[in-house]
Parts: structure tokens; sequence; C-alpha cells
């Protein structure tokens, strides 16, 4: 785990995983409450980190480096695992695959409708191949299929309880903003930081400068349906720009035929065109 500043929600995080981690490996990046106490208290070692620039993959890898054990499971301090998962982790450790294995991550807020969900890696054996890339975002799915090992689904489920701060979590969208563009500068070639600069945006409401990103990710990715799909969409629903749209779900569908959402976009569009020509 990377942690700072996680008194309030720590000890949830290490209950859930109480009896199923041989061991606990918490890097700190600057706590000033009792985050550390409550680490060591639960058994766990904890690993002072500068994080005068900010680098998460640095620090997750500290961690995976500073662990013993054949297998890493990687949390957040605000998530929890759920407790129905217990014994498929234990069965695929002892099934010692090389993969990588995707849970299913719900999150929950307080100001939000309903609960949203995503997928991460957060399972994968140790092995010094598999580390994290990306100073935010960090991913290890990539690092993992370099290396020769596999991404699984597994079945396997989180729960992330965001905090309520609204205003907190603007500030964390421009934070992450400026630094995924100087990723992006430092090394033009990662697309995949595209994908999460326009997520960041995205959240912001500032789909104008999502949907640059958006048409970014489908050029660098020519051959790639969903980023055609992903383009079309933001050009019908946040520019209001239909023949674009339809040029976007047509390659989408000329690069993956039968691809149902591109289908129904254009579906949408044959119907809709002609009703707005009607007096």
């Amino acid at each position: 785990m990377v942690v700072k500043n996680e008194e309030r929600v720590l000890q949830a995080c290490l209950d859930s995983v109480y009896g199923i981690a041989d061991e606990i490996v918490i890097v700190d990046t600057g706590s000033s409450d009792t985050t550390p106490q409550i680490a060591v208290r639960n058994g766990a070692r904890v690993i002072p980190f500068d994080f005068e620039v900010v680098d998460f993959a640095a620090a997750r890898n500290r961690g995976i480096a500073g662990a013993a054990g054949r297998w890493i499971l990687a949390l957040d301090a605000d998530e929890t695992l759920d407790a129905a998962s217990i014994p498929v982790v234990r069965e695929i450790v002892a099934g010692n695959e090389n993969a990588g294995y995707y849970f299913e991550r719900r999150n929950h807020a307080p100001d939000l409708e309903k609960t949203t969900v995503d997928y991460a890696v957060r399972l994968f054996p140790n092995v010094p191949e598999y580390r994290y890339r990306g100073r935010v975002h960090e991913t290890i799915d990539a690092s993992i299929l370099g290396g020769g090992g596999r991404l699984r689904t597994s079945g396997m489920r989180i729960d992330h309880h965001s905090r309520p701060d609204a205003e907190a979590r603007r500030r964390k969208n421009h934070w992450y903003i400026g630094i995924l563009k100087e990723e992006l500068t430092a090394d033009p070639t990662d697309d995949s930081r595209l994908d999460f600069l326009a997520a960041e945006f995205h959240q912001l409401g500032m789909f104008r400068e999502a949907t640059q990103v958006a048409e970014c990710i489908a050029q660098v990715r020519p051959r790639d349906p969903c980023a055609h799909l992903n383009a079309g969409i933001y050009h019908l629903v946040y520019q209001a720009d239909p023949v674009r749209a339809r040029a976007d779900f047509a390659r989408a569908l000329e690069l993956k035929p039968g691809y149902p959402e591109a289908a129904s976009f254009l579906l949408s569009l044959d119907v809709r065109e002609p009703m707005e020509r009607a007096p």
C-alpha cells in the first residue's frame, strides 16, 4: 500500500485483509497524522518514501521491492477487500499461474447517485519484471504482459469509499492533469497517459478538452475501434457534430464488423436526421 494521512480509513482496509496477508508493506509518502502508528500496530512494516517529486509508480514499486511473499495484493487505504473474495485469492495464489488478476472495484461516494464500477489489476506474482508505470494513474498491466504473463478476470471485488469533498476531488483532477501533461511532454509516445487525461477532463466537465484528447487517441490508435467509438460519442453528445460522429462510428464499425455500440449510434443518427429535417 501507498499511504499519506489515512488514519480515517486505514484500519478498515487492514481489517479486510486480516488472515490472508502474510506480510503488510506500507509505503508512507509523508504522513503527519497517526497513519504510521496504526500501520505498525497492525503488524505492518512502514517504509518512508520521499514524495517531493510525485510518482505513485515509484512508490508502489518501492513497496513491491520490500515484499518477500510470492504474490502481491495491492490496495489503497480507502479500499476494502470483499470478504467473499478471500477464498478466491487463496485459490489463485495456490494455483500459482503467471498472471495478473483484475478486481471489480465498486466506487462509493455519498454525493453520487449510484455506485460506479471499474476494473484494476491488484493481484499478481512478485517477480522483478512486474513493476508499475505512470506517475499518476499508475498501472502494472503492460509490465505483466511485457514480462510474459497474462491478464485474467477473476470475479474478485474491492470496495472503494471516496471522500465526499467535491472540491477536493476537483483539486485532485487539476493536479493529475498537470502531472499527466508533464508525463506526455517527457514521453509523447506513451499514449496510455491520454486515456487518463481524457477521463480527468471529463470528470471536471471540461468536455471540449476531453473531446480534443479523444480525437488524439483515435489518431494515435487508428486501428482501435473503441478509440473511434469514444471520439464519436464526444462529437455527438458534447460537440453536437453529427457529421463527424457518423464518420467516427462508421470507422469503428469498419474496424470491428458487428460492433453493437457503433451500430446503435449509427442507427440513432439515421432515425434522428430525417426528424430534424422535417418541417
